[in-house]
């Protein structure tokens, strides 16, 4: 077998946003009301898409919170997560070097539980917008992460893309939690789990674990699934 892709996830492995995404949870769970702590939401939600995991908060306190109203939630905490990305850049080190490097070797895209405001905001911010070949959203598929079908998106798209048919087996994910190497099983990709969120253990059904994205090459990558 020949790895001829590499699929990002967002959050937590290019950007460095998970933080900033608690603070926008908590933020607008507050005025509602309601306490998230950032334990809770590490170990409880941070593998849903926005709606997904306002959705399991209500569920948890035993509210019933209507379509609209989530929608509103979603909407309040999308600005708010604006605001909080302001003050800085939320690439994590190494990531701006390993896109540009897999994409030189071969076709690259993501595949998140962000929005696509979210991603498309932090990439051409950062100049990388056009090193993807697919970029797979949460408005994108009907559900999100740890089901397959961001995956499964993102894999037709970048087969659609390609001179050949592309199997996902012919494809990498790069995931930083258990929510997404399971959703990346799911669709069939080969896995390589980064200890940027959560500490190695936490990722043991990962093929490949690495601590770093400098560690991140081509070279690795086909020593370690070809």
């Amino acid at each position: 077998m020949t790895i001829r892709a590499v699929v990002f996830d967002f959050d937590g492995v290019i950007a460095n946003s998970e933080p900033l995404h608690y603070k926008g949870f908590r933020d607008v769970l507050a005025a509602e009301g309601i306490m998230l702590s950032e334990a809770d939401y590490y170990a409880r939600y941070l593998g849903f898409d926005d709606a997904g995991a306002f959705l399991a908060i209500a569920a948890d306190r035993g509210l019933s919170w209507s379509p609209a109203r989530i929608a509103g939630l979603v909407e309040r905490k999308a600005i708010r997560l604006e605001e909080l990305e302001r003050e800085a850049s939320v690439l994590f080190p190494g990531a701006r070097a390993a896109i540009e490097r897999l994409a030189r070797a071969c076709p690259v895209a993501i595949a998140s539980g962000a929005l696509r405001s979210e991603i498309l905001r932090v990439l051409e911010r950062e100049r990388l917008t056009r090193h993807f070949t697919a970029i797979v959203a949460a408005e994108d598929t009907p559900v999100s992460k740890p089901a397959p079908d961001p995956y499964l998106r993102a894999v037709h798209l970048l087969s659609a893309a390609s001179p050949g048919p592309l199997a996902a087996r012919d494809c990498v994910a790069i995931e930083d939690s258990h929510w997404g190497l399971r959703s990346a099983r799911g669709a069939g990709l080969r896995t390589v789990g980064i200890t940027h969120t959560y500490a190695a253990g936490a990722l043991e059904d990962a093929e490949l674990v690495v601590d770093h994205l400098d560690t991140l090459t081509w070279e690795r990558l086909t020593s370690a699934f070809n």
